[in-house]
């Protein structure tokens, strides 16, 4: 088998141990095993454990970023960007249910150096949900009350998705990102004549 194979095999075999037993509970013969490499020759693949949590989460910070980046900077109103925001976010959750799992659970077992590298892109990416919202609210497509909470309720509701996700379920990803979006922007509230 090739090193390159061999590595993105380790690196599937890891997600799937970090997302179901945890980082911590995950050792490198649970990896080897499962991968068919012994222990020791694991090691021309790989420096360290912990290189695999860095590398799974890396991987998923830039997908989500690679899939948002393009629509917040591209044309659309800021509606539209919501909508596909929410779309291109589900997408990658889907695509990666395990690597999603590693990415929102396990990356804080990363070290201090490389937990700042995740959370930098973790803030990027926060930062460019709130730059729908400021867009939103400075064309007068959202109200300006609590852009913050209005993007941690977004955010919260799409991140949460990798729990319950079920991909032969009866919604695709598109389908329930619509759904989100359809609920954030129109309310669940009843608007009576006269309420604001």
């Amino acid at each position: 088998m090739p090193r390159v194979g061999r590595k993105e095999r380790i690196l599937e075999v890891a997600r799937r141990f970090f997302s179901t037993k945890g980082y911590h509970g995950t050792t490198i013969r649970d990896i080897s095993e499962a991968s068919g490499i012994l222990s020791g020759s694991l090691y021309a693949h790989i420096n360290s454990k912990e290189d695999l949590l860095f590398e799974i989460t890396d991987r998923g910070a830039e997908a989500f970023l690679g899939s948002l980046r393009p629509i917040v900077e591209g044309p659309g109103s800021p509606r539209e960007k919501l909508r596909r925001g929410l779309t291109a976010h589900a997408r990658v959750v889907a695509d990666n249910l395990e690597g999603a799992t590693v990415f929102f659970h396990e990356w804080k077992a990363l070290s201090k150096e490389r937990r700042e590298i995740i959370q930098r892109k973790r803030d990027e990416y926060e930062s460019l949900w709130a730059r729908i919202f400021e867009e939103g609210i400075e064309k007068g497509e959202f109200c300006g009350r609590d852009p913050k909470f209005a993007r941690l309720l977004v955010l919260s509701a799409a991140n949460w998705m990798y729990q319950w996700y079920q991909p032969e379920g009866p919604l695709t990803p598109e389908e329930i990102a619509d759904r989100f979006a359809e609920i954030i922007l129109s309310g669940i509230a009843v608007h009576k004549e006269g309420e604001g």
